[in-house]
């Protein structure tokens, strides 16, 4: 263990009553089943724990990494040498009022989805088979048919990294396809403000939800493990010559492998661990993607993950 001492280890363990884990195998956290061993994983339960670890954090110096289901990165096969901040479903209250639903970011964005339709309301059916926590989906501006979260969000709390606690309207937080401004400001997120609609019956919603979590069943591989869409679609490469998987499969990757991972068969903007695969073996297969398609189409396609480096920086892939 080298980024935190015994000594500091026990200071954190006893100050805050944090739970702490040593030498933990990112392939056990990580969607994709890839990485090394992080040095230590800490999970806050509430905002006041987090409060008081990143105050620690930023006192005492240390690299540190957010992360939440993991459904978005990609760990390095040499591990972390980080503080990782795990906001996991120990820290997912929730609660309604009217339209309007406080949540916090651990909550298990098909859950929410779930409640919500359950207390009437509607908004984010389209992320009901998303598999991620709330906090990472807000990040990414996440989705799908082409929606986003941010769409319904009417504020977003979070706490910087020298502990500040801190409030975005939604015009602030810049949300636009996949991105927002929580992408680069470092800042994590610790409750979330949506306003729903009560425009419909809980039959129709549930309906639709159903429809849609038939579809990915159908389009998309889940029983290897995967990060979901590897590629962002874009716009004019859409209206050009398709989505991403489409011309990933026309440009006759589909099925391409190296290593353990390997383009699912089944959908060609997925990448699977197929057995044991590493980090490296997906940089290699996403790069190779995106060189034959930039060639065949002229467009560079933009990589919807994010790649974790060592020292727990966070790099576009």
């Amino acid at each position: 263990m080298n980024v935190i001492s015994k000594a500091k280890l026990q200071q954190i363990m006893a100050l805050y009553g944090l739970r702490v884990q040593v030498n933990v195998p990112l392939s056990e956290l990580s969607h994709w089943k890839v990485g090394g061993n992080a040095d230590v994983v800490v999970q806050p339960k509430n905002k006041y724990e987090l409060i008081q670890l990143r105050q620690w954090i930023h006192e005492n110096s240390l690299p540190s990494i957010v992360i939440g289901n993991t459904t978005n990165l990609l760990f390095a096969d040499e591990g972390l040498q980080a503080i990782v901040i795990k906001i996991d479903s120990n820290f997912s209250k929730m609660s309604v009022n009217d339209t309007e639903i406080i949540t916090e970011p651990g909550i298990w964005v098909p859950s929410l989805a779930r409640l919500a339709m359950q207390a009437g309301l509607s908004g984010i059916e389209h992320a009901c088979g998303i598999p991620g926590t709330l906090g990472g989906l807000v990040v990414m501006n996440g989705g799908s048919q082409r929606k986003g979260i941010g769409s319904v969000l009417s504020y977003v709390e979070t706490v910087d990294k020298e502990g500040n606690l801190k409030r975005y309207t939604n015009q602030q937080c810049e949300f636009a396809y996949r991105s927002s401004i929580f992408q680069e400001n470092d800042e994590v997120i610790t409750e979330v403000g949506m306003t729903l609609e009560r425009s419909r019956s809980k039959e129709s919603i549930r309906k639709e939800m159903l429809d849609i979590l038939s579809s990915r069943r159908k389009k998309f591989p889940r029983k290897q493990p995967n990060c979901g869409s590897v590629f962002v679609s874009n716009p004019d490469m859409y209206e050009e010559y398709g989505p991403p998987g489409k011309v990933i499969e026309e440009c006759g990757l589909k099925d391409l492998s190296k290593g353990g991972a390997q383009v699912s068969s089944l959908h060609a903007n997925f990448i699977i661990n197929n057995s044991n695969a590493k980090a490296e073996d997906i940089l290699y297969l996403i790069n190779t993607i995106r060189k034959k398609v930039h060639q065949m189409t002229g467009y560079k396609m933009v990589v919807e993950a994010k790649f974790v480096t060592q020292n727990g920086q966070i790099q576009e892939i």
